[in-house]
């Protein structure tokens, strides 16, 4: 399954994008729990347009520079939607190169893994004060700081709340975890 394409075809949901404007929202909200390439983006705006998903319009920017700008088609909601209904397996193991070094940790004096356990740990650390300045940033678009009473369904950031709320709770999960491991190294 092209899940890229879903991807892409939910942004387009929201409104029009030009590739580029696409390729960013990979590196903002959606690079919490998805990541694409800018080689992936474009080839695959390509089979959209092809497959009667999407449709663009030619934008002039500046004197020369022209830009594709994106918008969904009634074809492109349809199959958005079907996709989104459908029930999901559960994902396969997702890959983490920290934990498969921790697997083999008994190639590692105890130095060398306490220094990778510090330096995941201020990574996730890093992450965690990333993550909650975005939720920071995120709560007055509700009106108060009591989300789960400002909420209602149909809000356009609900969806960004979602995401954020998970991806703070597994770093904190994962800050955790790593604090607990590093008893190991005293």
């Amino acid at each position: 399954m092209r899940v890229l394409k879903f991807a892409i075809l939910g942004l387009l949901y929201r409104q029009e994008y030009s590739g580029y404007d696409i390729t960013s929202q990979f590196k903002k909200e959606i690079g919490q729990f998805w990541s694409a390439k800018h080689s992936q983006i474009y080839p695959e705006l390509r089979k959209l347009v092809d497959e009667g998903l999407l449709h663009f319009r030619t934008q002039i920017q500046g004197e020369k520079l022209e830009k594709k700008m994106y918008t969904i088609t009634e074809a492109g909601r349809k199959e958005l939607l079907a996709w989104a209904i459908s029930p999901e397996p559960l994902p396969e193991t997702e890959k983490d190169a920290f934990m498969l070094k921790m697997y083999f940790i008994h190639t590692l004096s105890k130095e060398e893994a306490k220094t990778l356990f510090q330096d995941q740990l201020q990574q996730r650390q890093d992450k965690l004060v990333y993550l909650q300045q975005q939720y920071d940033d995120l709560i007055p678009v509700f009106g108060t700081e009591n989300t789960a009473d400002a909420m209602y369904f149909d809000h356009p950031h609900l969806g960004h709340y979602l995401v954020l709320t998970k991806a703070i709770a597994r770093e904190q999960s994962y800050v955790v975890w790593l604090e607990q491991q590093m008893k190991l190294f005293l």
